[in-house]
């Protein structure tokens, strides 16, 4: 096997890359792509981002539905030396607009439909280029696909170039753009190939979103570095996994993928027989979906830990004692200790603390935040997570809690300031808090506890029809709390861990 000629993760890929005539994107459709037509089509891109102006160092942000395009896009915006900035597709015209004018992108493809609507939030920002991308290979941007040679020479890169902004959020303020290098994705996704044990032969269903890092990155980058072949559906539909069960090997998925096919009647024992591993991560997942699943499949989910900053962190093991209610062990390059949150002096041996992680895998920083950065990063290289945990006697990590409040719901980070924001400018609403709630289906359940100005009379209704519009579905609170007052401290801070504790059975009753 050859050795790639520079640190472009797509060099890596392409050095890789399986038979030119196996599967690597299986759709049931024209939109299916061997490996030799995926290299070759991301070329052809890699020359349209050009044509429109796109240089080494640029970013091209992509807030388009999900397709095997996405993908070719991705390994385009690599070749061309590009960053690319993929953006949630539920996010509003209001909050694209906070994105793109803080990335600043040379170029932005939207989908087929939004592009008079983004043409228009061009002129405002203003954006330099608009293109559009359709899941069937329509739009602008497929018809220049189309229309460019297969034959790009690849732009070289160092380890610590720039592949990739993803924007996370915090509990306070606007999300944050984290700087991913090449070698962070590449030296973590071959670190999962070999944790994993992916091979070629692998067959994995891929029903992930491809604008967060769990289907983008870790998904996509995995069965490419493993020359694998990914079941690639457009969305998760229960069906459809189920239906492709028989002919896969490996699933990566949310929670909620586990709790939605245990209430599909067609998962049984016999359908499961292929596969040898199923796969877990972006939000906790349940002891009990963890023990219905061994009881209904014989499988053992095998849950990990990671961030947008930090790529995979944690995960339990491919062989060996897969525990519930953990994450498993630290994998190979990364190192963690736990700390005092405040003063970031080590904690006794199975203590609880903030985890801090120091690795290859590591972001470069945030976006334009240097001051912010370095905030998160202790003296000795060590990023701090937020994340509270404790490292058991057999090594394995547990996430206990967070530092910070920020709600991971069905994977998707949300933090409460943005949607307290939207729910205080309601007429009638004195004030909010906004906070997560054990969910069974995601993780947790975004929940908002609101106080009504006197003589104004307020509803859960009232206020998510309000707020309809306003917000990402998934940021959305699932369920809203009409009461007389918030509870304080001496200091008159909110306690949201008194509402947590309040309302931690909600979703139960």
């Amino acid at each position: 096997m050859s050795q790639p000629a520079s640190a472009n993760l797509f060099d890596l890929i392409a050095a890789r890359a399986a038979d030119p005539g196996k599967l690597a994107l299986e759709t049931g459709d024209k939109t299916a792509l061997t490996y030799g037509a995926l290299i070759e089509r991301s070329g052809q891109a890699a020359n349209a981002l050009v044509a429109l102006g796109v240089k080494a160092g640029d970013r091209v942000a992509a807030q388009v539905d999900k397709s095997t395009d996405m993908i070719v896009l991705m390994l385009a915006c690599l070749r061309a030396g590009a960053a690319l900035l993929p953006l949630n597709t539920a996010y509003t015209l209001a909050e694209l607009e906070y994105f793109l004018g803080d990335a600043e992108p040379a170029l932005i493809v939207c989908r087929p439909e939004a592009e008079e609507a983004t043409l228009t939030l061009m002129r405002k920002i203003p954006l330099p280029v608009v293109a559009s991308l359709g899941a069937a290979r329509d739009g602008s941007f497929a018809k220049r696909i189309a229309a460019s040679a297969t034959e790009f020479e690849t732009v070289p890169r160092a380890p610590d170039d720039l592949a990739a902004i993803l924007y996370t959020s915090g509990t306070t303020g606007r999300s944050k753009g984290a700087m991913l290098s090449h070698e962070n994705l590449s030296s973590n996704a071959l670190t999962l190939v070999d944790y994993w044990r992916f091979e070629p032969g692998d067959r994995l269903i891929h029903a992930l979103p491809v604008f967060h890092t769990h289907g983008l990155f870790v998904a996509v980058n995995v069965a490419l570095l493993a020359g694998a072949t990914m079941i690639f559906q457009n969305r998760f539909d229960p069906n459809a996994v189920i239906a492709a069960l028989p002919r896969a090997t490996s699933m990566m998925g949310v929670p909620t993928f586990y709790t939605r096919l245990l209430d599909h009647p067609g998962l049984t024992r016999e359908l499961c027989a292929n596969m040898r591993v199923f796969i877990s991560g972006s939000a906790p997942l349940l002891a009990e979906t963890h023990a219905a699943w061994r009881e209904r499949t014989g499988h053992v989910i095998l849950e990990r830990y990671g961030m947008t900053e930090t790529n995979m962190i944690t995960s339990n093991p491919y062989d060996g004692e897969r525990r519930a209610g953990t994450v498993g062990f630290l994998l190979p390059g990364v190192s963690v200790r736990i700390a005092d949150p405040e003063t970031g002096a080590p904690t006794p041996q199975g203590g609880i603390g903030v985890i801090e992680v120091k690795g290859p895998n590591v972001f470069k920083g945030y976006w334009r935040l240097p001051e912010k950065t370095a905030q998160e990063f202790r003296p000795g290289g060590f990023f701090v997570t937020g994340d509270l945990g404790r490292i058991d006697a057999d090594g394995y990590i547990h996430i206990v809690g967070r530092a910070k409040d920020l709600v991971i719901s069905g994977g998707f980070n949300v933090y409460p300031k943005e949607v307290e924001s939207e729910i205080d400018a309601i007429e009638g609403v004195l004030e909010s808090a906004v906070f997560g709630a054990p969910h069974p289906d995601f993780g947790e359940g975004v929940t908002a506890v609101v106080v009504p100005k006197p003589s104004a009379v307020l509803d859960e209704a009232a206020i998510l029809a309000a707020l309809a519009g306003r917000l990402a579905k998934f940021k959305a609170p699932k369920r809203v709390f009409v009461v007389e007052a918030l509870p304080r401290n001496a200091m008159g801070k909110v306690q949201k861990a008194a509402l947590r504790e309040a309302y931690k059975d909600l979703y139960f009753r």
